[in-house]
């Protein structure tokens, strides 16, 4: 099912472009776009069909909003600098949920903020929806395949990072001849390899996953052009990832850039189910 109007909620990054692009191609009619000050791309306001502008932590603001226009289908899309929580300005409601919250991290505050969208009878719908074409699936994206160090790290690595991310503290690790070099927490992915890169040097293996049950609304794993060259950057030599559980965005250029770079993607099938691509 196809919805005839959604509310594309849209954060920083190319993400929430393509998800706009995916929904007109399914054949949504009407796109509203809400996006976070500071952080939604321009053009994006441009070709909504109708926009909003909100600060980062003016969520009693939007959901006002979004209830007074009778909005029923909703998608959140889009990173958060994580050191926003931390210098910007939220309004009571927004103090409110963080407050009751005695563990911070994307699944608790998405998963409040989420509670708070449907109880005023909106629907928000998974992140993946209408992304089909940047979900890749098992096996080799490019032509430079794993080397077998690389197959060795990638099998240690996907089961060091489910358990990571089955604990919440992050989706990204960094592998090198069996050691992890680094463990994604609140700093984000593209810092993590920065910090493993520094002890291990050239010829980690990055790894990317969403844990067992992950909440397809919010917080999958996304791998863009920007991390690529952080991996080029950092001498990274692979990068594995769940197949059918990590959105690969711009996907044909970022295989085009890999085998420039020499630099191997690779899916993985972890036998757990695939994100949602409709309704």
């Amino acid at each position: 099912m196809v919805p005839e109007e959604l509310v594309i909620f849209a954060c920083k990054g190319a993400y929430p472009e393509a998800a706009f692009d995916g929904a007109r191609a399914a054949g949504v009619r009407r796109i509203v776009v809400a996006g976070i000050r500071g952080l939604v791309s321009r053009r994006l306001l441009r070709e909504a069909d109708e926009s909003r502008v909100f600060g980062i932590g003016e969520l009693q603001t939007a959901l006002d909003w979004m209830e007074s226009h009778h909005y029923r289908h909703i998608m959140l899309v889009g990173q958060i600098t994580p050191v926003a929580l931390f210098r910007s300005r939220f309004d009571a409601l927004t103090r409110s949920i963080l407050a009751s919250l005695k563990v911070k991290n994307a699944h608790t505050i998405f998963g409040s903020i989420i509670r708070e969208i449907e109880a005023r009878g909106a629907r928000v719908i998974p992140a993946s929806c209408f992304m089909g074409s940047h979900i890749p699936g098992a096996g080799p994206l490019n032509h430079r395949g794993l080397t077998e160090q690389e197959k060795s790290d990638v099998e240690f690595g996907m089961k060091a990072a489910m358990g990571i991310c089955n604990l919440d503290i992050g989706q990204t690790i960094l592998v090198k001849e069996g050691m992890i070099l680094a463990v994604e927490a609140f700093e984000g992915t593209n810092a993590t390899l920065k910090r493993g890169s520094k002890l291990g040097g050239k010829g980690a293996v990055m790894i990317k996953v969403a844990k067992e049950g992950h909440d397809m609304r919010f917080d999958i794993p996304v791998f863009g052009e920007h991390t690529l060259r952080r991996c080029r950057k950092y001498g990274i030599t692979a990068v594995a990832f769940q197949a059918g559980r990590l959105v690969m965005l711009e996907r044909d250029r970022l295989v085009e850039l890999a085998d420039r770079f020499g630099i191997a993607l690779y899916g993985v099938d972890s036998g757990l189910p695939p994100a949602p691509l409709e309704l």
